[in-house]
């Protein structure tokens, strides 16, 4: 069930195409998995309010937002993101550290084959415990799918296994996409992570009720979501359909490699490097060597999404993919956190351009002792004010730059 346009589909198709998801379905109790505010131009909030819409008259539905790591979504996000029709109230918190139970494991042997012999361990495959409640009738696991540095292609099963998983998948996962290299991942399908996610869907939630509903979109110049696809099912062709699509509509490529970059972080919905490291490792494969890349971040104002991966943020820096595979041998701390590990591989260049963080909120120190160039965003604006570029090319007091109004909505290649 899907539909799809190289335009903007209207609400009322995509509201006709959920509702049929549901029709004729005796429900008494739904659990809904969309993302969080990090996904802001996903179309999933308005979708989990349209769900929400048709069933709460009907049955309970309860709503819990895939968070994996990240902070729990504010009242205002809440609002921003779903509407005022879901009661903030409504929405259940997910603890990928005590929320969480071990439903099987992924065989060292697998591991290994897949990531051809870099990584050598078994994986716990841990979920949260209400997608185990068997008073469900129906799970709806909602999201975007945009290529993406760990896994190639976000969302479907990674909404379950990471956006609802516990320790083990999350640290693994994302070290295993670290080791393996982004080059190599990312825009794509079956990379060894996605071949991990999908032993775990083969293997272990068979039994579970779950309803993939997946959306590819981008913005429009205004900055307005346009929504190419919605594509409904349990089964890996709605995916695959959804990053075919995906690859045509969210990945820019580029005759030649980008001199210097200038990259927004939008303040509602990039408050860390964390997150905001999207316009390193987005843009990487588009960056000259030698290049720069300004990253505007007015709102940055910390590393980690919590306390404890931000002390090793600050700790270890953006050391490089060869060092940090150095450090998770001998550093006992960053070896029981290896998804800092590989954030940590994910935002540095390794060398190959320099990138410059202009911040209030963290200062000139700060920035450099994690690895990076600084510049006030005060300064920054002056010289590249985001009010007056456009996105691609534009010519800033005779020079060229690339500018990027939001490093989430795809992946930029040069062809070169």
């Amino acid at each position: 069930m899907y539909i799809e346009s190289d335009g903007n589909i209207s609400k009322a198709k995509i509201f006709d195409l959920i509702k049929r998801s549901v029709d004729n379905k005796d429900l008494k109790k739904v659990l809904i998995l969309p993302p969080d505010y990090t996904r802001k131009y996903s179309y999933a909030g308005e979708i989990t309010a349209m769900y929400y819409d048709i069933l709460k008259d009907t049955c309970q539905v309860d709503i819990m937002p895939a968070l994996g790591t990240h902070e729990p979504m504010t009242r205002e996000q809440a609002e921003a993101f779903f509407g005022k029709k879901i009661p903030y109230d409504k929405l259940i918190v997910h603890n990928w550290k005590t929320d969480v139970k071990k439903i099987g494991e992924i065989p060292a042997d697998f591991v290994k084959s897949v990531s051809d012999g870099l990584v050598e361990e078994k994986i716990d495959v841990q979920v949260n415990k209400r997608l185990l409640d068997k008073s469900y009738d129906l799970i709806v696991s909602i999201g975007q799918v945009v290529p993406h540095e760990v896994v190639g292609m976000a969302n479907y099963s990674k909404n379950i296994f990471v956006g609802c998983g516990g320790n083990s998948m999350i640290n693994s996962s994302h070290m295993l996409g670290a080791f393996y290299g982004l080059e190599r991942i990312m825009g794509r399908d079956f990379s060894p992570v996605r071949k991990v996610l999908d032993y775990a869907e083969e293997n272990f939630i068979k039994d579970i009720p779950l309803l993939y509903v997946l959306t590819v979109t981008s913005n429009d110049e205004e900055g307005n979501t346009l929504v190419h696809g919605v594509y409904i099912g349990k089964e890996r062709r709605s995916f695959e359909m959804a990053v075919s699509k995906s690859q045509r509509m969210n990945i820019t490529k580029l005759k030649h490699p980008i001199k210097k970059a200038v990259v927004y972080l939008e303040p509602e919905e990039f408050r860390s490097t964390w997150l905001g490291n999207k316009a390193v490792y987005r843009t990487r494969m588009a960056m000259k060597t030698g290049g720069e890349l300004i990253v505007l971040a007015p709102a940055v104002n910390k590393f980690g999404e919590d306390k404890e991966n931000d002390r090793l943020i600050r700790k270890y820096g953006y050391a490089g993919r060869k060092r940090v595979l150095e450090l998770v041998k001998t550093e006992e701390d960053l070896k029981n956190n290896l998804s800092v590990a590989a954030h940590l591989i994910h935002g540095s260049s390794d060398g190959e351009f320099s990138v410059t963080y202009c911040t209030k909120y963290l200062s000139k120190e700060e920035v450099e002792s994690v690895g990076f160039d600084y510049m006030p965003y005060e300064d920054a604006v002056k010289l590249y004010n985001p009010k007056e570029l456009k996105d691609g090319f534009n010519t800033v007091n005779g020079e060229e730059i690339y500018y990027i109004s939001n490093p989430a909505l795809g992946l930029w290649k040069s062809e070169e």
